[in-house]
């Protein structure tokens, strides 16, 4: 750690410590250590959190004036850049993730991302006519006008933080609306340092960005939710979660965007190169497998069955893992050890199911501290059963069988999720019509990478609600408006 690692909290311009004075202990989940304190927000920091983002929406000129948007958002990009060593450190002690994962979307990407993102702002058409419009016999025009929604409190995941947070503040922010940043409680540092930079290095105006962390996963993030002086909730992280805020954001008929979990298949049509199965099957341990997007089941052709198996055993046994800050490590621990306990009951749940685990499957014998988990490999997996339905957030790939095509997308779909896929194919066009069919938001094929600051990513059925990334991300923060005029 550095003395970059905040404990403090951002309230209308200020770091400042919690008004209750206590602290909460961040954890390294590599080394189980306590690597740092940080203030405990409660229910009176949010309270005055959100009448500080409802007065900088309310009564200074943030929400209109564009060229300060700019500027201001260019200095915090600036300052994100100076300080990505600064930060690096931090977000492998407290993420638990891979160092080389850092210096792609764990953070360098997003940082240089957060450019692109504001940009749009300049992209956006702000206010258009339609034209000429009788209507009960008088002819009008009408003007068409985009404004921001007013007051966000954006709550992210644990899993990819830092990026998480910048692609919720940059949309927000450039739209010309003020946020209140809840960061989940296994991560706060990489929501408190660009707090510190904003009140350090950033003529945002007081109140814009307001930094909540806590470590109280419901009381503060309830208050959020339910406050009507907030106008929308952007939340990334679980489905359960999800819908306790689309239900609680319903009494104030609050906007709210939704980014949840998935339950994403790959897979391997039979005339696809099986020398790369391997390959496509050992992407579920990147970061442990701590990613919604992360495709968690290989459905593979019977024809081809036995020996996609075979290639899988041989690349999940050689998956390199441990200490976070190896630069040759693919995957560290897992967050938490609530997480390692629930991702090792579903291995052991799925085995007693019938499903065979040819890898892994439990604590690795060489780490006797740490929330780790084997990379692991399950075979023979019912497609109805647990591990093949719900979201494992762990190092977990389950293999399914299938006869045909039809097959192959009738078991993609069933699942309540929809949030990525991936097709592979020797015939392109066979992968893409195939690709066509599967129920989610985003899918890759034969390798081709979908994401990208300008490319929209979300989810189908209970992967989620909007877009987040792109003009459709940008536009989530916004309102329309219709203004009647003269005829022209």
């Amino acid at each position: 750690m550095n003395d970059f690692a905040e404990p403090r909290l951002l309230v209308d311009g200020e770091l400042c410590e919690a008004a209750s004075g206590r602290t909460f202990a961040n954890v390294n989940p590599a080394t189980e250590e306590v690597i740092g304190q940080v203030c405990d927000g409660g229910e009176a920091d949010m309270d005055r959190a959100i009448g500080a983002a409802r007065r900088a929406f309310d009564e200074t000129d943030w929400s209109t004036n564009r060229d300060l948007r700019r500027a201001t958002l260019g200095q915090l990009h600036d300052a994100l850049d100076r300080h990505r060593e600064d930060m690096r450190p931090n977000i492998v002690a407290e993420v638990g993730c891979p160092v080389m994962l850092t210096h792609m979307v764990q953070m360098d990407s997003s940082i240089d991302d957060f450019k692109v993102e504001t940009g749009f702002m300049d992209q956006v058409e702000w206010e258009r006519r339609l034209g000429n419009h009788e209507f009960q016999g008088m002819v009008s025009d009408r003007l068409v006008v985009r404004e921001p929604i007013g007051v966000v409190g954006a709550i992210t995941a644990w899993n990819f933080p830092l990026m998480l947070n910048l692609a919720k503040l940059a949309p927000a922010l450039a739209a010309g609306n003020t946020v209140i940043l809840k960061p989940a409680p296994d991560t706060p540092w990489s929501a408190t340092m660009i707090g510190r930079l904003i009140a350090e290095e950033t003529d945002i105006p007081p109140g814009v960005v307001n930094v909540i962390a806590s470590g109280d996963k419901a009381t503060v993030g309830e208050i959020l939710t339910g406050d009507p002086r907030v106008d929308m909730i952007s939340f990334t992280g679980s489905t359960g979660v999800g819908k306790r805020i689309m239900a609680r954001g319903s009494d104030t008929v609050k906007k709210v965007f939704l980014e949840l979990g998935g339950k994403s298949a790959t897979i391997f049509l039979d005339d696809a190169d099986f020398e790369m199965v391997g390959f496509g099957g050992m992407v579920v341990c990147t970061h442990g497998g701590q990613g919604c997007a992360i495709t968690t089941r290989m459905l593979v052709p019977r024809s081809k069955y036995d020996f996609a198996v075979e290639k899988l055993v041989e690349a999940f046994a050689m998956v390199p893992y441990g200490d976070p800050t190896d630069p040759g490590n693919m995957m560290g621990p897992l967050v938490n050890a609530a997480q390692r306990d629930k991702v090792l009951g579903m291995i052991q749940r799925a085995v007693d199911g019938g499903a065979r685990c040819l890898v892994g499957g439990g604590r690795p014998a060489q780490f006797d501290r740490g929330y780790y988990v084997e990379p692991t490999l399950l075979v023979d997996v019912d497609p109805d059963s647990e591990i093949a339905q719900d979201e494992v957030f762990g190092p977990v790939l389950s293999v399914i069988p299938f006869d045909d095509d039809d097959d192959a997308v009738r078991i993609a779909n069933n699942s309540r999720y929809g949030l990525s896929g991936a097709v592979t194919s020797g015939d392109f066009d066979r992968a893409l019509a195939v690709a066509r069919r599967i129920r989610t938001g985003t899918v890759s094929v034969n390798g081709g990478m979908w994401f990208g600051p300008d490319a929209p990513f979300g989810g189908y059925r209970e992967s989620g609600v909007g877009r987040e990334h792109g003009i459709a991300g940008f536009e989530e923060y916004l309102e329309t408006k219709t203004i009647g005029i003269p005829a022209s």
